[in-house]
């Protein structure tokens, strides 16, 4: 059983959330004694909060100055898609012919959860839509790409959320899964060529609008879909 969570860890993850709510925004500089009064903690759990997440390049420590927000630039999101790309289409070319109906049946629910078109709650969405991607891996029987994948995910989390609140015009959340269906249709039919073609389209659909996003990492099998 997991126990309860350091000062650190609540200082650390409460830094994290006003980053992702956007109370700090990208290029702010955040300072120790603000932080101190903001979250009532001492500066030693503050600093060791502080210097996890420049270790995670959240945060860039400014000496005598501060800490700044760091932002992500699409040169970031798409890095991050390329190494999705690699990882995930990797690993379902290798095992596509395994998924069983009940695991499909599986992707199906999770699938509807991402694309309810009341879904309002960005964190939800995403969520749901993290919890699709790990799930297929979690079908491949590679914990440590799961483990990986997961890593990723969480720092695109904040590339989402920046998206989201820099973009307020941006079409609705469920845009960015609508090829779900066309990957779970492709892993029915136990069609590869479709199944990357339909996941390199899923991961071009970041943050709901679609990017030109070039995921150029050799050769696709098979020419697109119908």
């Amino acid at each position: 059983m997991k126990g309860k969570e350091t000062i650190k860890e609540q200082v650390y993850n409460a830094i994290m959330q006003d980053i992702l709510s956007y109370e700090f925004r990208p290029n702010e500089i955040l300072n120790e004694k603000k932080l101190v009064e903001k979250y009532g903690f001492s500066k030693t759990p503050i600093r060791e909060a502080l210097l996890s997440l420049c270790d995670e390049n959240v945060l860039r420590s400014m000496p005598r100055y501060g800490y700044e927000v760091l932002r992500l630039t699409m040169e970031d999101v798409q890095e991050m898609l390329q190494f999705r790309y690699v990882l995930e289409s990797g690993l379902l070319a290798a095992n596509f012919m395994r998924f069983s109906p009940a695991q499909i049946e599986r992707l199906e629910e999770l699938n509807e959860l991402c694309n309810r078109p009341d879904e309002e709650d960005i964190w939800s969405h995403w969520a749901n839509n993290t919890e699709f991607h790990l799930k297929m891996m979690t079908y491949c029987s590679n914990n440590y790409a799961v483990v990986e994948l997961e890593r990723c995910m969480d720092r695109m989390k904040r590339a989402y959320a920046q998206y989201y609140w820099d973009n307020p015009e941006a079409n609705r959340l469920y845009v960015d899964t609508r090829n779900h269906e066309y990957i779970i249709r492709s892993l029915r039919d136990k069609d590869v060529a479709g199944l990357l073609v339909a996941l390199r389209d899923d991961l071009s659909d970041f943050g709901g609008t679609r990017h030109e996003i070039k995921i150029d990492i050799g050769p696709i099998i098979g020419v697109g879909r119908e």
